[in-house]
């Protein structure tokens, strides 16, 4: 991987992707566009499209991208696990997350690291915090279902955060030394969860910054109803756990 030298604070976005060949190029402009020091790593699931080629193409060019290819484990937790790993050994002060569909404006990133910067350990991009809106074309089932799976997921963790289920997120390095991956145990979007849980039980102070989430222009959504199943049976399960003292 590429190595970048500075003495200001190392700031990285942690990207997974999976298909988003037609996404890729605008995402890495926009990301790497919003300030000189940003940093950007792709991990990319062995993508059938040519991902992973496009991702190649860049790092040569751009010192500043990175690209991690993987083989086995597809998914987005095991990808997001390795991916938040390598930033937290490599000290990165600030490591973002976000999605490869451009749903997610890179242009929130500066309110993001802003408040990050004010002391809070994670700073988390919510749809549902006044000034955060939902700008796609779902449909009621799926926008009922992001709405009350936040709420569930809140009140089985126990936390004020109103949208846990949001992967646009900020880590400082604090919260990335804290989080023990290897109890980690999601396989999709339920990662989210369990990461924020853990976040939670550590005393790590969390904010929310307000986001408009835009639906994806090209390619497939990954989300399917097992990815949806596993995030419930997950949260409830942390639930349980919390409540039971397991």
């Amino acid at each position: 991987m590429n190595t970048v030298e500075s003495d200001t604070p190392r700031v990285i976005v942690v990207v997974p992707t999976y298909n988003e060949a037609d996404n890729l190029r605008a995402l890495a402009e926009r990301v790497l566009a919003v300030t000189p020091d940003i940093e950007l790593l792709i991990v990319d699931d062995d993508s059938p499209d040519g991902t992973g080629a496009i991702a190649d193409e860049i790092a040569a060019e751009e010192p500043r991208f990175h690209i991690m290819h993987r083989t086995q484990n597809r998914g987005y937790a095991p990808s997001s696990r390795e991916g938040l790993a390598w930033c937290r050994d490599n000290g990165y002060e600030f490591t973002l997350t976000m999605d490869g569909d451009l749903s997610h404006d890179p242009a929130r990133i500066p309110a993001m690291l802003e408040k990050a910067r004010s002391g809070f350990g994670l700073v988390v991009g919510s749809r549902y915090i006044d000034g955060g809106a939902v700008e796609a074309d779902w449909g009621p089932i799926r926008r009922a279902i992001s709405q009350m799976g936040s709420g569930y997921a809140r009140a089985m963790i126990g936390t004020q955060v109103h949208d846990c289920t949001s992967g646009y997120r900020c880590y400082s390095a604090e919260a990335l030394r804290t989080l023990r991956f290897e109890e980690l145990r999601a396989e999709g979007y339920a990662f989210l969860i369990e990461v924020l849980r853990q976040l939670v039980a550590a005393g790590i102070q969390i904010a929310e910054v307000p986001i408009v989430y835009i639906d994806r222009q090209h390619g497939a959504s990954k989300i399917s109803q097992s990815i949806v199943l596993e995030a419930l049976l997950e949260t409830t399960g942390i639930g349980l756990r919390r409540v039971f003292g397991r």
